[in-house]
């Protein structure tokens, strides 16, 4: 799932974190990618997908995992049978609970995508002198200047994002796969059902925490150039010294990956997960 998931949206991920990082270089999506092709060619769009790879995949894989562990703790706490369906509101807590935990993966290897996804701007921006252009050289970095922990930069930040996000996330998951059952089981589902829910919970999620994610964005590129405040200190300088729609720099990206890599997403999770089950059941 993680896999399909950045396949699907990297290039428009690309154009989101330059974006929200330096809203000043461009005047929308189609100039950053005209730019972007421009200066480094087709493989810019595709700078970090390695780390997005681990991201996703350590992400996801932890989080499903979480997810079912969370559905069973909502089951103890609104008193049911531990094969019980939950309620679209149920499914949608036990995804934020599980969100936590898929945070701690996910920090330190989107710190590392998002360093080197705008590598380019920091030179062009004169923040940095010379741009680390492979994921090992940016390790090296963070370890050599702030050691271990400082893969941990917008720790706070992504909790931020991930905790409230995931509610919607699959809330408007489940919520639409439910009217496209309407009244059969949500199992029984074709593929394009899929596909638009998981792309409907996927709008949700970013529609809900974009500025939060902008912030995130800021703090663990700029971090490269130095000390970097925290969350309510960059939030609070982005606001001032740009305005409020500095917060939703790169939103058209985002929007259009998040339908097109969500739904990706869930329908190779729906199916893998299908799949592993029949296997399950041969033995």
């Amino acid at each position: 799932g993680g896999t399909a998931c950045v396949v699907t949206g990297q290039p428009f991920d690309t154009a989101k974190v330059k974006m929200q990082t330096f809203p000043n270089m461009y005047k929308g999506l189609v100039d950053c990618f005209v730019k972007t092709y421009k200066q480094v060619g087709f493989r810019g769009f595709y700078k970090g997908t390695t780390p997005a790879l681990l991201a996703n995949i350590a992400e996801n894989s932890v989080l499903f995992m979480c997810y079912g562990f969370c559905q069973q703790i909502v089951r103890r706490i609104v008193g049911v049978d531990r094969k019980t369906k939950l309620s679209d509101l149920q499914n949608a807590a036990a995804g934020s609970f599980a969100s936590a935990f898929a945070t701690l993966v996910l920090c330190p290897t989107e710190l590392v995508k998002c360093r080197l996804q705008a590598m380019h701007e920091m030179q062009l921006s004169g923040k940095i002198i010379q741009g680390h252009n492979t994921v090992w050289s940016v390790v090296k970095g963070v370890i050599q200047k702030d050691g271990p922990l400082g893969f941990y930069r917008g720790l706070s930040s992504t909790l931020l994002r991930e905790v409230p996000g995931y509610f919607f996330f699959f809330g408007g998951y489940e919520l639409s796969r439910t009217f496209f059952a309407s009244g059969r089981s949500k199992d029984d589902l074709g593929p394009i059902p899929l596909l638009l829910s998981g792309g409907f919970g996927g709008s949700c999620l970013w529609i809900a925490v974009y500025p939060v994610d902008c912030v995130k964005s800021r703090i663990q590129v700029l971090s490269m150039a130095g000390k970097q405040a925290g969350f309510m200190g960059t939030f609070v300088t982005v606001v001032r010294t740009e305005g409020v729609l500095a917060l939703y720099s790169g939103l058209t990206p985002t929007m259009i990956r998040a339908f097109l890599a969500n739904g990706a997403l869930f329908l190779a999770y729906e199916y893998s997960r299908k799949l592993m089950m029949k296997q399950i059941d041969s033995y």
